[in-house]
């Protein structure tokens, strides 16, 4: 069990009520909440021997990559990005196209070897920066994974050793502040241990990437997933990352139709101003 905050070493913990099968705590100093409880391996290979490697990439998904390192090029120098959990790789592919030179990190020998067939430079397991050069990369990004993660301060002061002066980190990760979450409490089916052991709030994200010498760009809070308010309510199975959810629908009306797009923009901006949407989407400088 941890016994201290994993941001800032604060010794009380608050048990979060409600939340007691995820073995939450918030931390009383920075509000951090995590959970308390430390998987054991055996634990996490179960968890995890299930995940796919054939996700669904949507043509929008790949226009917002695009879009993405549209906003990337200008911290284009080494000419490297590294991509932390790059799954199969769909990211880093976009960015081979535009001529990155392509890295990323992942666990499993299946899908490192998916990526490795793809022309991305692997490594295999956690983030080791002994097979890097000390500031080698412009850009390091990292998908929804630093909620899987138990040891924040760690992974980002490897970002720290490896990102050049100046460059950028951009993260996402879901935001335990968003209205789902308010609204469907420890049901919200983002909540999993042992998947899921840290949960950040704009507040809290910045928090760690400041404690471990980044400057904070940008945060943004966006989205609401109907496909995974259906699902956590029991009322539905669909993936929200899939051809036919509820979530891939709305997109699509949302890239056709101007009305859709400029209500799906005046969403998006009051939830970021309010830090309520589902997801966190942070911009971090080194300095």
């Amino acid at each position: 069990m941890h016994d201290t905050c994993l941001i800032c070493n604060h010794r009380r913990l608050d048990p979060l009520k409600g939340y007691e099968k995820h073995h939450l705590v918030r931390c009383n100093s920075c509000s951090f909440v995590f959970s308390q409880a430390i998987p054991s391996s055996e634990e996490l290979e179960k968890c995890y021997q299930g995940y796919g490697r054939n996700d669904y990439l949507s043509p929008i998904t790949i226009k917002r990559y695009h879009e993405l390192l549209d906003k990337m090029e200008p911290f284009r120098k080494t000419n490297k990005i590294l991509d932390v959990g790059c799954g199969i790789g769909y990211f880093l592919e976009v960015a081979k196209e535009r001529g990155w030179e392509i890295y990323g990190t992942e666990f499993t020998d299946k899908a490192v070897d998916i990526c490795e067939r793809k022309g991305i430079k692997m490594q295999k397991g956690v983030l080791a920066v002994d097979n890097y050069k000390a500031e080698e990369f412009d850009v390091i990004t990292s998908f929804e994974v630093i909620e899987h993660i138990n040891n924040p301060i760690e992974e980002l002061n490897h970002f720290y050793q490896l990102l050049r002066k100046g460059g950028l980190v951009y993260v996402t990760t879901p935001n335990f502040n968003s209205v789902l979450r308010y609204r469907l409490k420890e049901n919200y089916n983002v909540i999993a241990y042992p998947e899921h052991l840290s949960y950040y709030t704009p507040k809290t994200i910045k928090k760690v990437f400041e404690t471990t010498g980044f400057q904070t760009k940008k945060i943004q809070s966006t989205g609401i997933s109907l496909s995974r308010l259906k699902s956590s309510k029991g009322k539905s199975n669909e993936a929200p990352i899939s051809e036919h959810s509820t979530d891939e629908h709305l997109r699509n009306q949302a890239e056709n139709k101007w009305y859709m797009k400029a209500a799906k923009n005046v969403v998006n901006s009051t939830l970021t101003l309010t830090g309520k949407g589902d997801s966190l989407k942070g911009w971090f400088i080194k300095k």
